[in-house]
């Protein structure tokens, strides 16, 4: 049961590895095991020349292989007007995304003891908890003080932190998500029911263009949404109008690096182009982009940023193990197989490109200037 799962994973780690990747002896072991493997070599293709049918098997085996990385990186899920919308509804129609992720659907925190034990070992769902728990101490969000705020969640999801603010602020809390997702908005409302958490609603809006008054707000919190968005300034203002003056803004986004002191090159346009393309982003921005528009609002204090790569890395290549340990999330779809095989690789790139510094992990918090300040 575990074969489709377990080679979606390692197609994925081995159809984008360089060749480099494998190479890990020393220059002088290298030179033995160059000519030890070259013999190999010449004894397997010889062979392989007396035996047509292991010839034509192996030929196959190279083409099929060939021909899956030529499908896999080409990008199937381009962004346009509706794309967002439709993704999330299918993601959570087929319910393979909440199997995995639970109610989150957003990274995960893994400190340094963590990691250096080995970041396989947490509990994949519980550091997503962890990622909310340290994103309020960046936010400077606190249980106690902050009880009985009301809370924006922008791009909710299907609401797992919107209800994890609920019951964490207290029954006096009011915390609306919102999101273009209508399949989101059902499922959000079904998990808050059956919690019995009446503080916790949600509803389809447009982040671009918000319903709500100006200063509403006591906390707006966009956690992973920013990426989908197509007009980053637009996205930012209409979090600062509806923030009421005092109020705390915190958000998590994924963002490429400014490229403005060092050009992006054909390879990192190249993996810039199926990352934007691949999970219907139009395109993101750097961390530094995002603090400038947030202060060409005028309207915030000093905004604190950061950059969570390491802390949240893991989870790209935990995402895969977690469907290799339990495949039951997917094995009775065979319909959603090659979007499996696709997500799985996409997670294999992001994982690479935050590796590589093309991508960083964008943390911003800051807090609306009141009217005297």
């Amino acid at each position: 049961m575990r074969t489709f799962a377990s080679a979606a994973a390692a197609g994925s780690f081995l159809l984008a590895a360089p060749s480099s990747a494998f190479t890990t002896q020393p220059r002088q072991q290298q030179s033995s095991s160059t000519a030890l493997s070259m013999g190999l070599k010449t004894q397997i293709v010889s062979k392989v020349v007396q035996n047509p049918i292991t010839a034509a098997v192996a030929g196959t085996a190279l083409v099929g292989t060939a021909a899956v990385k030529v499908v896999l990186d080409r990008p199937s899920r381009t962004y346009n007007e509706n794309s967002v919308a439709e993704e999330y509804d299918a993601w959570t129609q087929d319910g393979i995304l909440e199997y995995y992720w639970g109610e989150h659907i957003h990274l995960g925190y893994y400190d340094e003891e963590e990691m250096k034990n080995g970041y396989k070992k947490k509990d994949f769902i519980q550091a997503k908890y962890d990622f909310i728990d340290e994103m309020m101490k960046f936010g400077g969000i606190d249980a106690e003080a902050d009880k009985g705020a009301k809370v924006l969640d922008v791009g909710c999801g299907f609401g797992g932190t919107s209800r994890y603010l609920a019951d964490k602020l207290g029954p006096k809390a009011d915390v609306t998500g919102i999101t273009l997702s209508p399949n989101q908005v059902k499922r959000g409302t079904e998990l808050a029911e059956e919690r019995g958490l009446s503080n916790a609603k949600f509803t389809v809006m447009n982040a671009l263009e918000m319903d709500f008054p100006d200063n509403s707000f006591d906390i707006v919190w966009a956690c992973e949404s920013g990426e989908h968005m197509p007009d980053k300034e637009a996205y930012i203002n209409e979090m600062m109008r509806v923030l009421k003056p005092g109020g705390k803004f915190v958000m998590a986004t994924w963002c490429q690096r400014d490229d403005r002191e060092v050009p992006f090159d054909k390879k990192d346009k190249r993996d810039l182009r199926f990352l934007y393309e691949e999970w219907t982003h139009p395109y993101f921005i750097s961390i530094e982009a995002y603090a400038e528009l947030i202060d060409a609002t005028k309207s915030m204090s000093s905004v604190k940023t950061a950059d969570w790569c390491e802390p949240t890395i893991a989870s790209w290549r935990h995402s895969i193990w977690v469907g290799v340990y339990d495949p039951r999330g997917f094995i009775f779809k065979p319909t959603k197989y090659l979007k499996c095989a696709r997500d799985a690789y996409c997670l294999e790139r992001m994982h690479r490109a935050f590796k590589r510094g093309l991508m960083e992990y964008g943390m911003f918090a800051a807090t609306k200037a009141k009217k005297d300040e």
